[in-house]
């Protein structure tokens, strides 16, 4: 995004928001009064940024972007939630992200060093860590809790409640209703598991043996006939040995909604 100005004069900023001296916001956006925008970070054409929303430093903003905005939830009266937004992230165009529900712990959460590229919709209470890239018109229900370096492919859709390991990946048009653990290749209409993902996993420098580590808990996951319970023993057994393997059983652990079999 190119600014000529910090501030363009159609952009209408609440009295009471709390912009830092470097922040840049484009023409015809609009900055309620509850929100707060760190250093650096860059807002563009024809966005709203509303409810209490808090922003970090460094992000950039594109244009016609809603953020803010009360859940989309029958439950929710105008009780006082949050959004809060973490630092580095890339927001693409038409983003939509709302705040929580005081059902839901009343805030919706986003690390940072993100990238959500163009129609991304984040509902309320959902909780997302850093490194994490969701594809355009990725939309997440409610609740939903997705781990770092986790990658959604485009029209990936997750049901509400459900939980996204890091390192995972879904392919094109997935749509999930329960849980994809960390490392995993998820794809398909209630999706199924294919695989770990190796390519991810070398692009951020695991070893050969770190990897091969990883494909053997998948293997007892998916490949051996196990029960949950049986998996989760037999991987407390290769955790002995190999780091790699907790996050499975931190995952299985924390599961509400069950693995995607």
């Amino acid at each position: 995004m190119e600014f000529e100005e910090k501030i363009h004069p159609t952009a209408l900023i609440h009295d009471k928001s709390k912009l830092h001296s470097t922040v840049k916001v484009g023409a015809h956006s609009v900055i309620g009064a509850n929100v707060t925008i760190d250093e650096n970070t860059e807002v563009g054409n024809f966005v709203t940024l509303s409810g209490n929303t808090d922003i970090g430093k460094n992000n950039k903003i594109y244009h016609y972007c809603s953020l803010g905005e009360i859940p989309q939830d029958k439950k929710f009266t105008n009780e006082k939630t949050f959004l809060k937004i973490g630092n580095n992230n890339t927001i693409r165009e038409f983003c939509t992200f709302n705040t929580g529900t005081l059902g839901g712990g009343g805030i919706t959460e986003i690390g940072s060093n993100n990238w959500l590229m163009a129609y991304v919709h984040i509902a309320h209470d959902c909780k997302l860590g850093n490194e994490i890239v969701l594809a355009n018109n990725s939309s997440l229900a409610g609740h939903v809790e997705i781990d770092d370096y986790a990658t959604l492919g485009g029209f990936t859709l997750v049901h509400q409640f459900c939980k996204i390991g890091k390192h995972s990946i879904t392919a094109v048009g997935t749509v999930t209703f329960k849980d994809i653990p960390p490392y995993v290749i998820a794809a398909g209409y209630n999706a199924k598991p294919n695989g770990i993902n190796i390519e991810g996993l070398k692009r951020r420098d695991f070893s050969k043996k770190c990897i091969s580590n990883i494909k053997k808990g998948y293997k007892v996951i998916y490949r051996e006939g196990n029960t949950l319970e049986e998996a989760k023993k037999t991987l407390l057994n290769l955790a002995k040995n190999s780091n790699e393997i907790n996050p499975y059983i931190d995952f299985i652990n924390k599961s509400n909604r069950g693995l995607i079999r």
